[in-house]
């Protein structure tokens, strides 16, 4: 056998034993489902007025006086534009309502109407999301408008990527004025022995990732195609 064929046989067996022995598990410092993680603090709602700032993932409401085709609700996109009939994109985070709407009446008066009559009102706060993070295949913010599991919140990040440890997964939230944590595992809910927990908005999930897994990654990307072919 050469040399490269020796070297490939011996990390193929190296990490063959790290697969067997070392497969993604609970852990860490944060306690599984704890009892007294449950229902977080009421989030804080702002004044609608000129104080407060639309963030993305806000919904406004949009009136137009007796244009109906032009009134209805929009929710400020992750770029921070609403887009509108006849106006198009329209920035929209970091302005108050007030501002918002002489924007749009702005962009009307330039060519489709004299002198409108707009207003615009907060319909939803961007306070009603999720946040999910760590190894999934999309992090990001999510709207939480409707009721959501742990499962249900992962996957619209479109679910765990392959260097997750679906066994710990860490979801943070505020109680009692406290940011507190709890870890659940993925596994053992998707089986049914777990329930799937809750999650409310205002809650950050941080899927963990393996480091097995990167290791075995990183094993194979290291071996020359030569070795492998040979050692197999």
């Amino acid at each position: 056998m050469t040399l490269n064929g020796s070297i490939g046989r011996l990390m193929m067996i190296g990490l063959a034993l790290l697969m067997a022995g070392c497969a993604p598990k609970r852990g860490g410092s944060i306690a599984y489902d704890p009892a007294n993680f449950g229902t977080p603090d009421a989030p804080k709602v702002a004044a609608v007025d000129d104080a407060y700032k639309l963030a993305p993932l806000d919904t406004v409401t949009v009136a137009v006086y007796q244009v109906p085709d032009l009134s209805r609700d929009f929710t400020i996109d992750q770029a921070g534009r609403i887009t509108m009939p006849l106006v198009g994109r329209v920035d929209a985070v970091g302005v108050s309502t007030t501002e918002l709407a002489t924007t749009i009446a702005r962009k009307l008066s330039e060519k489709y109407l004299r002198d409108p009559n707009v207003t615009v009102s907060l319909k939803d706060s961007a306070s009603r999301v999720v946040t999910v993070d760590g190894s999934v295949r999309q992090p990001g913010i999510y709207p939480a408008v409707t009721s959501l599991t742990l499962i249900q919140a992962i996957a619209l990040a479109r679910g765990t990527d392959d260097l997750a440890n679906p066994r710990r997964v860490a979801v943070f939230r505020m109680i009692g004025g406290k940011r507190m944590a709890a870890a659940f595992d993925l596994t053992s809910i998707r089986r049914g022995e777990m329930a799937d927990p809750q999650v409310y908005p205002g809650d950050t999930i941080v899927v963990d990732g393996s480091a097995v897994k990167k290791a075995q990654r990183d094993i194979l990307q290291a071996l020359p195609a030569a070795s492998i072919f040979m050692a197999l």
